[in-house]
């Protein structure tokens, strides 16, 4: 199983999915959306930086059910005085 996270790859048996939209001048943060297999729930969490939640969505996409997918979105302004 590959689960290489580069920008656009998808991986099988399981996937994820990158979006690095937008200005990438702008402070952003990463979004990872993912299936919860234990629960079968969509969760979301937030990180700081893309290695950061391309780790996490590596950990959440075992098996053939698991997906996630990483979204650059700016980040909030609260989020960028702390």
């Amino acid at each position: 199983m590959d689960k290489n996270l580069s920008t656009g790859h998808a991986i099988t048996h399981g996937s994820t999915r990158v979006n690095l939209g937008g200005d990438a001048t702008e402070p952003r943060e990463f979004h990872v959306t993912y299936l919860d297999t234990d629960c079968g729930l969509i969760r979301t969490e937030a990180f700081d930086s893309l290695p950061e939640a391309e780790r996490f969505a590596s950990r959440q996409v075992s098996g053939e059910d698991g997906w996630a997918i990483i979204d650059a979105v700016p980040a909030e302004q609260g989020r960028l005085a702390a």
